[in-house]
């Protein structure tokens, strides 16, 4: 093999590892956007906050935060007027994946008071109805 040809393979190489290193692990939490479940339970308890599911319908069906408003993802953009403007509210979902996009999404939108639930009801230690 070549002098050219071994670098270019070493360079191959050396991008596929940084790609694999690149996508591992879990995105880091944003402390400017990210609550932990706790957090939530605790601004949802003191009313600081008033917090949206935005699971589908079916997920909100099997078991909800009583009284939390169910906005699923797919149609939190066309119903951002039902997210209030004037308080702290915090989005959670089944594990914080689709709450971190909608709160993505609504922070592009100019809605800093919008926060994510990291965790998600797979965590949530309070009550829930069925």
């Amino acid at each position: 093999m070549s002098g050219g040809r071994k670098i270019l393979m070493g360079l191959g190489i050396l991008g596929v590892l940084l790609s694999l290193l690149a996508g591992c692990g879990a995105a880091p939490a944003d402390p400017s956007v990210d609550v932990s479940v706790a957090e939530a339970l605790r601004l949802w308890q003191s009313k600081e906050a008033i917090l949206i599911d935005v699971r589908t319908p079916l997920e909100y069906r099997d078991g909800h935060i009583p009284g939390v408003a169910n906005i699923p993802l797919d149609e939190l953009e066309r119903r951002m007027n039902e997210v209030p403007k004037d308080k702290k509210v915090v989005l959670i979902c089944r594990t914080g994946n689709r709450s971190a996009e909608g709160t993505k999404m609504l922070r592009s939108k100019g809605m800093t008071n919008v926060f994510n639930s990291t965790g998600g009801m797979s965590t949530w230690t309070g009550p829930v109805t069925k």
